[in-house]
């Protein structure tokens, strides 16, 4: 799984698209494995732009679960952005969204997190 990246406002952003499902859970854990490793104090934020997301699954929420959880220990700060309505969905059901910092766009996203 290919994530590319910018930055933006002193922001790292990651561009996730697709299916984050069982199939695609462990190719995302690997992908993202780079870039938490600079998740930390004195780091820029981690920002993940899932404008491209249309599906998450049960495994996909365990992956940025345990993405959250790590950054936390280093003192890092990570996030996400731009949910699909579907995706948004799911977030809330499992009220993943009061895990994860959630903003409706990269841009407030940044503007937040860059303060």
């Amino acid at each position: 799984m290919h994530l590319p990246t910018r930055e933006q406002a002193g922001v790292l952003i990651v561009s996730v698209s697709g299916r984050i499902d069982h199939t695609a859970s462990e190719e995302f854990t690997q992908a993202l494995e780079p870039l938490l490793v600079c998740c930390a104090r004195e780091h820029p934020p981690l920002l993940l732009d899932f404008s491209g997301v249309d599906y998450i699954s049960s495994a996909g929420l365990r992956v940025l679960m345990m993405a959250s959880r790590r950054a936390k220990v280093q003192q890092g700060v990570f996030a996400i952005a731009a949910l699909q309505p579907m995706v948004q969905e799911v977030f809330a059901i499992s009220r993943f969204n009061l895990i994860v910092p959630c903003h409706a766009t990269v841009d407030a996203a940044c503007k937040a997190l860059g303060a």
